[in-house]
């Protein structure tokens, strides 16, 4: 069969002719995204997260290219292209309407890659209500897998907030109450004393400068309250560390805090409880008691 006669043949069954378009879409899409991940895989030029966030977005729009080209292939063989779009007035309206979700989501997706708000494997928290780690990000869609499992597809035009845990470095802030009769200053003494055991067994989180200097390494920030809660003294320890290792160091830094409150026997603070109770005589009461 010569090509004159191929194509006469696929001019007259318009069926075979748009399943070997949609096969030769498909196949290229295919190899373009090989051709991506390819090129990402064998260059370093930026860091590594930047370059997967860009290869998911150049993915999604090879992949709607290719959609919204069918899409109008298909159309051009059973109408002409021209005179949809002439008598599209009222048409166009309707479906102008009815996109305005999808150009809207379309645009936020630019946005979020432009502005450089997260990328592919970033922790997140997205409207102050979803958490968990970034899998794909594509113009419409973010995809989140929370902690528990679960992933969570939201349109880009529905994201108002994003606070991003994965963004150069996180501070550590980790709050302590203690008793109202325990010493401020005894108290005071083994937080830094903490504080010098966290410098040196969780050194290599801290986050650093080219000389391998910390910026801000463990330490007693100060008592940020005092009287929490109506419960007792608070004081706070804080340190920036590396934003890839964030939670590790806040569990490490909990558990040492811990250990050395408990070695030291500092006096944590418990559950207040006011019982207020007046009757004729207007008698008081108050009792302070650890609840189970």
């Amino acid at each position: 069969m010569s090509l004159n006669e191929f194509n006469a043949y696929l001019e007259e069954n318009a069926i075979i002719k748009l399943l070997l378009i949609a096969a030769i879409l498909f196949v290229v899409v295919l190899i373009l995204r090989k051709v991506i991940h390819t090129f990402f895989k064998k260059t370093d030029f930026i860091e590594e997260r930047k370059e997967n966030t860009l290869e998911s977005m150049l993915n999604s729009i090879i992949s709607y290219t290719a959609l919204i080209g069918f899409i109008l292939v298909v159309l051009d063989e059973f109408t002409s292209i021209e005179k949809l779009l002439a008598g599209a007035g009222v048409i166009g309206i309707i479906v102008g309407f009815g996109a305005q979700s999808l150009i809207k989501d379309f645009f936020a997706g630019l946005f979020l890659l432009y502005e450089k708000q997260l990328h592919k494997g970033d922790f997140i928290s997205v409207n102050n209500t979803f958490h968990g780690t970034v899998e794909d990000i594509g113009l419409r869609f973010l995809k989140v897998r929370q902690w528990s499992g679960k992933l969570l597809t939201i349109s880009n035009g529905q994201i108002k907030t994003i606070e991003n845990y994965n963004f150069e470095y996180m501070r550590v802030i980790e709050k302590v109450t203690t008793s109202f009769h325990q010493d401020p200053k005894q108290a005071y003494q083994v937080l830094e004393k903490a504080c010098e055991r966290l410098n040196e067994e969780l050194h290599e989180y801290l986050k650093k400068d080219l000389t391998d200097k910390a910026y801000e390494p463990f330490q007693v920030y100060g008592m940020s309250s005092l009287n929490h809660e109506h419960r007792g003294y608070e004081y706070t320890v804080v340190a920036v560390v590396n934003d890839l290792v964030y939670w590790t160091a806040a569990k490490k830094t909990r558990l040492i805090l811990a250990e050395e409150l408990f070695e030291n026997n500092i006096f944590m603070a418990e559950q207040r409880v006011e019982l207020n109770s007046s009757g004729h005589g207007d008698h008081h009461f108050t009792s302070n008691e650890k609840l189970t």
